[in-house]
């Protein structure tokens, strides 16, 4: 029996309540995974994240190939030993870091050359390496080599990174190892051009995978073009298979994609904006540097239950932002974490009591612009 699959338990219209079940456990979605990047998430502690309700965390092929090295990786026992997470961990396969960090790259049906953000030393990543990578790391999902075209595409772009992203597609899947309880997802890619999505998503059906995400969306498109795009690419997908929006998002983007059917989510939001003073609430995110939160006593969030919440007052987290301590990021960041579980609960709930079409629209009814920097 093979330990890797998705069980869809009850859905409402499109968004869709189910559970997936790898090697290191099992995740109940809509999911959000928060960013392990370089194997930490940003500023919060492991044991935190495990708090926090979080159930698979993301890694990097690209970070981690750079910098400690898969080898060295694989030698003390892979990314979940080596991090101390004990749960399922997706790595993403660096296409979309080819694309965002390399300032000179060379792309090829065969791979891509890039020079590291790092140092500028010369790579050579092609699908077959890319996996690799991500078994040395014991990743239990993999995601296949693709390539991320920038927002705006031209048509001719699209099609060609389509193109090769599908026969890439083909040389992850041959290379990439079957083991019992860890899967590979497909990306479809097509920029915001339909006939382009369902003929990637034909392919990769095609070729098949154990999930399929949609990449090249949060480029730069803005939500109500994101929003379009979902509205037709998620019916190309199969429904008996887990679908993961990569790279996204705000909260606000996290519930209408669930409405839209996706069922994972990743972002690096909740703890970038954890850094820069930024804290998402119930009511909408504030940004804790305003000066009137100098002398307010209140929690970030009265019904959070993170550590900031329990023992902290936006006036302390004030304090520690201001005064650039490293406290006041660790807080925020974690907070956020927090947050962003506690509302994929609340997602997963009203699914199940069928009350998500409700939810969406007092989500978005109350949801407030973001709280802009007012000394």
């Amino acid at each position: 029996m093979n330990n890797f699959f998705f069980k869809l338990k009850t859905s409402e219209n499109k968004a869709r309540r189910g559970e997936l079940q790898t090697a290191h456990g099992a995740i109940q979605t809509p999911a959000f995974m928060p960013v392990g990047t370089a194997a930490t998430v940003k500023a919060v502690k492991i044991s935190d994240v495990k708090k926090s309700g979080a159930e698979i965390i993301l890694g990097n092929t690209y970070h981690l190939m750079l910098r400690p090295g898969a080898d060295l990786i694989e030698q003390l026992g892979g990314l979940h030993k080596f991090s101390g997470w004990d749960g399922p961990i997706l790595t993403d396969s660096g296409g979309f870091q080819v694309m965002s960090l390399s300032k000179i790259r060379k792309i090829s049906d065969e791979g891509v050359e890039f020079s590291s953000h790092l140092d500028g030393s010369k790579f050579f990543l092609t699908p077959e390496k890319s996996i690799e990578i991500q078994h040395k790391l014991g990743s239990d999902i993999t995601m296949i080599f693709d390539e991320c075209v920038e927002f705006p595409a031209s048509y001719e772009q699209a099609q060609d990174a389509m193109r090769r992203s599908i026969l890439w597609a083909e040389r992850s899947k041959s290379a990439f190892q079957k083991r019992d309880g860890y899967g590979i997802f497909g990306i479809m890619q097509g920029s915001t051009f339909s006939d382009l999505r369902e003929i990637s998503s034909k392919k990769l059906i095609e070729i098949g995978f154990d999930g399929y995400a949609v990449g090249g969306l949060a480029v730069g498109e803005g939500q109500e073009e994101m929003f379009k795009v979902l509205d037709y690419s998620v019916d190309f997908l199969p429904e008996n298979k887990p679908r993961y929006l990569m790279g996204v998002g705000k909260p606000s983007d996290i519930v209408g994609a669930v409405a839209r059917g996706i069922d994972m989510f990743d972002c690096v939001i909740p703890t970038r904006s954890g850094r820069t003073g930024q804290a998402f609430t119930m009511n909408g995110a504030i940004n804790i540097r305003n000066a009137k939160y100098r002398d307010d006593a209140k929690p970030l969030d009265e019904k959070c239950a993170c550590y900031a919440c329990q023992n902290h007052s936006r006036a302390y987290l004030h304090h520690l932002v201001k005064a650039n301590e490293i406290l006041g990021s660790m807080l925020l960041s974690e907070h956020n974490i927090f947050h962003y579980q506690d509302l994929m609960k609340e997602i997963r709930k009203n699914i199940e009591e069928k009350k998500f079409t409700n939810f969406v629209k007092t989500f978005f009814q109350k949801d407030a612009p973001e709280e802009i920097l007012v000394e």
